[in-house]
């Protein structure tokens, strides 16, 4: 398959449609039904999902018990499985259908020219505007059963799944309407017995609220059986004789809404999306207890098969994929996550706080990540009324620390009214590289590993023996970033400290968790413009003096690359155990048109980047030799911290445990094999 075929990254794309009824007329509808199954087939889909008793229409009561009506249901439905032969999509669509002496309420799969099973209604409503019971039998107790409509036999019964042999985890289960209203839905239990993919066929009436009551359902459902959900409601040209509808078809996948159509259509609405199937296979693989409940409601589903055949080019990419996992482009989502990742580092240092009772230390650069840690510090003292006084910063100047940093760091501790200090560890640094005959204590121009970290060690370690004097301790800065690509310096150096709040804080969500302190009115005027030079200033450890030509400083991403793709890969590794390719497919979605997709509010103009697939390859195989190959020795030995972000963190005493001497050849070699380098 091409690299850029959704199906081959474990997606399958699937459909939630609603079409104009014609009540009593099933003719007319199954017209309608393969007009749209001939859209979704056309863009790839392998389901579409059609609304509940949508061949002969929901609201037409008492005809649904005559013979004549049922017969043209049979007509209609032979009619569908004749023009299926040249499809691949699977239709799910409603009809009444006799069975054993009753008429049942069901969802039949068609595919391929066959009629693959028949799904009856387990939950028949017969309350308030309700009166299936009247009409239909509930297909309790049907299960193994075998049933024959327009002369042909298929399965029958609520234990049906339908796999797909050609696509990885593939596995369908259809509920009808009130199905998902009880409090163990039909889908439960097939979820537990492995469908992925659930289906509910309804009709659902419209009343003032009932919109957001459904949402809240499906999406609720989706969330709890780690599953993707559609939901096809009826829309136009059901009777209003008593009732209205709203034709709100959607599709839910884990808890999120991939998508959503207009509700109250004039015409035929489609929803299609590309669900992640390796997603949810991850999602159940890592949460045991969901397959301990299996254990526990594990019920016999008959599977029958069936062939996609997918296509094998590029159909395009049906689902928003966020460019900064860590950091939602959605304004209201991301002032919450703001607000809450900050708190939970602010209270988590109050607790280690309360517990030691003595003074914070922290080494005050003007960059990110120390600008952030201080400015928690502050808040943890203001909420335990203690003077920020007690709060002691450092700025060590270095041999490539600039005026503008330097600046920066003296003006934010002034702002925040902290105690604020200077100590130079040129010479200390000098006299080490010296003592250890490195060239540039001999005057040479050497600017070597060595010469970077007996920089980044003296600054630990002076801040280590500030806090014994002081009787405090090490407020730590580096961020979840960092100890992702071993981008810090291991023992006495920023890689330890007695407490880390950025620890579970990802580079590209730390500027806007500045940006949220900046507008949250916490601080004044004068801090808030010095947080915003920090903003401003580029990303470096500033160990090496700037290049006397250019006075270009020393730049992080130009070494360990761009952070904005660096967290996108830590993610989708991280959460989710993804393949590189996999990943590079993603990255390759979110990053390769910067005028796609959303942007986070605030996300500066001028740094709205894309990448391309060889830019995106080269940083990629960079975090996998740093990641699995390298870095692991410093993340076994972290200091405390709180995780912040859902996507992980890294400590071993939570998300990440893995051996400090593993290696990073089977991704590596993944990646090189599976993805193209243009």
């Amino acid at each position: 398959m091409d690299f850029r075929s959704v199906y081959r990254h474990g997606f399958a794309r699937i459909a939630a449609c609603t079409t104009r009824c014609t009540l009593a007329d099933p003719a007319r509808n199954a017209e309608a039904v393969l007009a749209a199954a001939r859209r979704c087939d056309a863009e790839g889909a392998a389901l579409a999902v059609f609304p509940e008793l949508g061949l002969s229409g929901y609201a037409i009561d008492d005809l649904h018990l005559q013979d004549t009506l049922l017969d043209a249901v049979e007509d209609a439905v032979f009619s569908l499985v004749t023009a299926s032969r040249d499809m691949r999509v699977l239709m799910l669509v409603g009809a009444p259908v006799r069975h054993a002496g009753r008429v049942y309420n069901t969802a039949l799969a068609i595919q391929g020219g066959r009629l693959l099973g028949i799904v009856p209604k387990v939950h028949l409503p017969n309350y308030r505007e309700f009166y299936e019971r009247r009409w239909f039998a509930s297909g309790a107790g049907t299960e193994g059963s075998t049933a024959r409509i327009a002369g042909m036999d298929a399965p029958f019964g609520p234990d049906l799944l339908f796999a797909a042999e050609d696509v990885p985890d593939l596995i369908i289960h259809a509920e009808i309407c009130e199905d998902v209203w009880v409090p163990v839905p039909p889908s439960s239990i097939a979820a537990a017995n492995g469908a992925l993919v659930l289906a509910n066929l309804s009709a659902s009436n419209i009343t003032v609220g009932k919109a957001d009551t459904r949402r809240l359902l499906a999406q609720g459902q989706s969330a709890r059986c780690l599953a993707a959900y559609l939901y096809a409601a009826a829309g136009v040209g059901e009777s209003t004789t008593d009732l209205a509808w709203d034709g709100q078809v959607s599709i839910f996948e884990n808890g999120a809404i991939l998508r959503e159509s207009d509700r109250f259509p004039d015409e035929d609405q489609i929803v299609i999306a590309d669900t992640d199937l390796d997603l949810l296979r991850q999602e159940r693989a890592r949460q045991g207890t969901f397959d301990d409940n299996r254990r526990l409601h594990s019920a016999p589903f008959r599977r029958i098969a069936f062939r996609v055949d997918p296509p094998d080019g590029d159909i395009g990419f049906e689902r928003a994929i966020e460019r900064f996992p860590f950091v939602p482009a959605d304004a209201a989502r991301l002032r919450q996550d703001c607000y809450e990742a900050y708190n939970i580092q602010i209270s988590g240092l109050v607790q280690r706080l309360g517990s030691t009772s003595g003074k914070l230390v922290i080494g005050v650069s003007g960059g990110l990540d120390s600008t952030q840690a201080l400015i928690v510090a502050a808040k943890a003292m203001d909420r335990m009324g203690r003077p920020r006084t007690d709060i002691i910063g450092y700025t060590l100047p270095g041999f490539g620390t600039s005026t503008g940093t330097k600046t920066n760091a003296h003006a934010l501790m002034e702002a925040l009214g902290i105690t604020a200090r200077e100590l130079d560890i040129r010479p200390a640094a000098k006299q080490m590289l010296s003592d250890l005959g490195h060239p540039f204590g001999r005057g040479e121009p050497v600017y070597d590993v060595t010469f970077e970290n007996v920089q980044a060690g003296l600054r630990t370690d002076y801040l280590f023996r500030a806090a014994n004097h002081e009787g405090g301790m090490v407020l730590g800065t580096g961020d979840l970033s960092e100890l992702a690509l071993g981008w810090c310096t291991y023992g006495v150096g920023d890689q330890m400290s007695h407490y880390n709040v950025n620890a579970g804080v990802p580079k590209t969500l730390i500027q806007h968790l500045i940006r949220f302190a900046i507008a949250s009115g916490d601080f004044s005027d004068e801090v808030g413009a010095t947080l915003q030079s920090i903003l401003d200033t580029e990303i470096s450890p500033e160990l090496i003096p700037a290049d006397a030509q250019t006075q270009q400083l020393q730049s992080t991403e130009a070494k360990i690359g761009p952070y904005a793709l660096q967290d996108f890969n830590l993610f989708y590794t991280l959460r989710y155990g993804f393949r590189p390719s996999k990943i590079a497919f993603l990255a390759l979605q979110a990053w390769e048109d910067a005028a796609r997709g959303s942007w986070p509010p605030g996300f500066p103009e001028g740094k709205r980047g894309h990448y391309d697939l060889p830019v995106i390859h080269k940083w990629l195989e960079v975090f996998l030799w740093r990641f699995f190959g390298f870095a692991q020795f410093k993340r076994s030995a972290m200091p405390n911290g709180p995780k912040v972000a859902a996507g992980g963190s890294l400590s071993p005493r939570g998300d990440w445990r893995a051996p400090s001497d593993g290696n990073a050849t089977a991704w590596i070699e993944e990646l090189r094999r599976n993805v193209p380098m243009e």
